[in-house]
């Protein structure tokens, strides 16, 4: 029986600030990139033309910011770090009137209360600065400082005072990753400020103020000044500027997707569903194209008001917006000459079509066969024209019989063809099997490597030359992590050079095939599998490597490959089932096909 609660008692109460604080810090700061994010943010707003950010440990023991910004005097300075203090707004309609990144009043609290947060800082033209430490969300020193122009803020043990939030911190390595992601994005949308990233001494990023597209080489690489479409498009609705990368560069992996509105990173799967669409006849179905587009909008039409993070936007014309940018991307490619684009006006190969003296036209007469019987049989030995190219394997009674192990003498010999270049029929057994060549292959495949993996037999072919791969820095502490795996699956690989590896060698069944592409898949599949164990990751790439090195739909396998592939599905522990649990194989038994013609 419960304990009676006292009628007039007060069960109720106002958290005190410093846990209310912590509670509000749990959706602000996640880990070091937020903190990154909210500062940088915070000295883009205060109109700072030079940004630094420095960082120790992955941001783990420190993060620094430094800008030339307005600055603030110490009376603001110590109000910054209160609850839903902002320079930004004042009533609640300025937050459909929104010209700067931050608005909330929440970042500086919320940092405050989970790490050791010291701020010099001085007002523009004033003769003395302020410099203030807080601790457990209390000001411990004020106290005054240099004139220096703009603030600085230095963050010391992020999660000093949540131990159990602290432990769930990555690598160094990995949360360099997102601190540089987080970089990337808002030094992207403001070109005109020059951005300096150090981590532990060393310069990662130097960027110069310039345009948009030299900031967008400067991050990605020189390589991509080739690369890109321009886009533009300015209506009523909505501005749209920026650069597509042309299709034939689309990845398997996301990462170079960038969406700025009124110059705030978004992620929106309904644009990117548009700009996906456009590019959709020119791009491989798994692979996903890259693009770094603005969008201006009306800001009473917009409300960024959704998550604390501020990623997520809300547009008054989504559905307009979305055609809008599609039809962009569309034109944008058309003019670039990347997609197929017809001037009837100009294109001479329709010049030979129309004669040039249009009297010569003559309606075209038709001639019919009056003792043509539909009902003759047609002459004998008459033969479907592409027949043999139907089968690509040639048919069954040409070709040897093979036989299986384990199998008794009647039941191990078989007979195939090839269907569409994508199916084996194979008569066995007393019944049709009707194979998927691709699955099939990618099931043998799989249980293959498993096989080596799980006996430490690692079979590495050695390449004649070898091949270096690079990546963007923010992808790289993920191709880390997945080192030990490829080398558990023959790789021969380890790194080289700043945020590049080496291959010498790949397993057997990688030979002459696009490492990039098999990589770009590996990453994309390990990148959304984060909470699986490593057992279970590691069998997550087996199955996908499999699928990417087996034997493509459309592709007409020689008569020993087929046979091959038939004897060595039949050899697997489950050749019913691929490896993502689709159906292998379609049995068809003789009494079904004596029952379907009622015999």
């Amino acid at each position: 029986m419960k304990e009676e609660l006292d009628p007039k008692a007060q069960w109720i109460a106002v958290l005190p600030d410093d846990v209310a604080n912590q509670i509000a810090a749990g959706e602000v700061v996640q880990r070091p990139a937020s903190i990154v994010k909210e500062l940088v943010e915070n000295a883009v707003d205060a109109g700072a033309t030079e940004i630094e950010v420095f960082v120790s440990d992955g941001g783990r023991h420190m993060v620094q910011v430094r800008d030339n910004g307005c600055g603030m005097s110490d009376l603001d300075a110590r109000l910054a770090f209160e609850r839903h203090a902002t320079s930004k707004i004042k009533t609640a309609q300025d937050l459909f009137n929104l010209h700067t990144k931050g608005f909330r009043g929440e970042a500086l609290a919320s940092i405050a209360a989970v790490a050791q947060v010291e701020l010099v800082t001085c007002r523009r033209g004033a003769e003395e600065g302020a410099r203030l430490v807080v601790e457990n969300s209390k000001v411990v020193v004020q106290e005054a400082a240099p004139p220096l122009p703009g603030s600085c803020f230095t963050v010391k043990q992020l999660f000093f005072s949540v131990p159990a939030r602290r432990k769930f911190l990555k690598s160094a390595r990995s949360e360099m990753g997102h601190v540089q992601e987080e970089f990337q994005r808002v030094a992207l949308i403001h070109p005109e400020i020059s951005f300096v990233l150090q981590h532990d001494k060393q310069v990662v990023y130097k960027l110069p103020a310039g345009s948009f597209k030299k900031r967008i080489t400067d991050l990605f690489g020189a390589g991509y000044q080739e690369k890109l479409v321009d886009v533009k498009e300015d209506t009523s609705v909505v501005r749209i500027s920026g650069f597509l990368v042309k299709p034939q560069f689309a990845r398997k992996t996301r990462g170079e997707q960038y969406f700025f509105v009124n110059g705030r990173f978004i992620k929106s799967p309904a644009l990117h569903h548009a700009v996906r669409d456009a590019c959709k006849d020119m791009i491989a179905a798994e692979a996903h194209p890259g693009y770094f587009i603005r969008l201006e909008v009306d800001p009473n039409r917009l409300d960024v008001n959704i998550h604390p993070t501020k990623t997520e936007v809300k547009f008054e014309d989504e559905r307009m917006i979305y055609t809008l940018l599609k039809s962009t991307v569309r034109q944008a490619l058309g003019k670039s000459h990347v997609a197929p684009v017809l001037d009837f006006d100009q294109e001479q190969a329709f010049e030979h079509l129309l004669p040039k003296d249009l009297s010569q036209i003559r309606p075209p007469e038709v001639r019919v066969n009056p003792d043509y019987n539909p009902f003759e049989s047609t002459k004998a030995g008459q033969q479907p024209k592409d027949w043999d190219d139907f089968y690509a394997v040639q048919s069954k009674e040409s070709v040897d019989q093979l036989k299986l192990p384990g199998l008794s003498e009647e039941e191990e010999q078989f007979s195939f063809f090839q269907i569409k270049k994508t199916y084996l029929v194979v008569k066995m057994s007393g019944q049709l099997l009707i194979l998927d060549q691709h699955r099939a292959h990618a099931r043998v495949l799989y249980e293959r490597l498993q096989k080596r993996v799980h006996a430490q037999k690692r079979s590495t072919q050695l390449s004649m030359f070898t091949e270096t791969l690079s990546f963007q820095p923010q992808e790289y502490p993920l191709v880390v992590d997945m080192l030990p795996h490829l080398q558990a699956m023959g790789f021969d690989v380890e790194e080289f050079g700043p945020c590049t590896l080496v291959f010498r060698g790949v397993p057997p069944e990688a030979q002459n095939k696009s490492l990039k592409d098999l990589m770009e898949r590996l990453m994309e599949d390990f990148k959304h599998q984060p909470g699986l164990g490593r057992e279970d990751r590691l069998d997550s790439m087996l199955k996908r490597a499999a699928a990417n090195m087996a034997v493509k739909a459309g592709y007409a396998l020689k008569e020993e490959e087929a046979a091959q592939l038939v004897k060595d599905l039949m050899r697997c522990r489950m050749p019913w089932v691929s490896v993502h649990g689709k159906p292998v194989i379609v049995s068809l038994k003789i009494e079904e096909l004596d029952e379907r013609f009622g015999k």
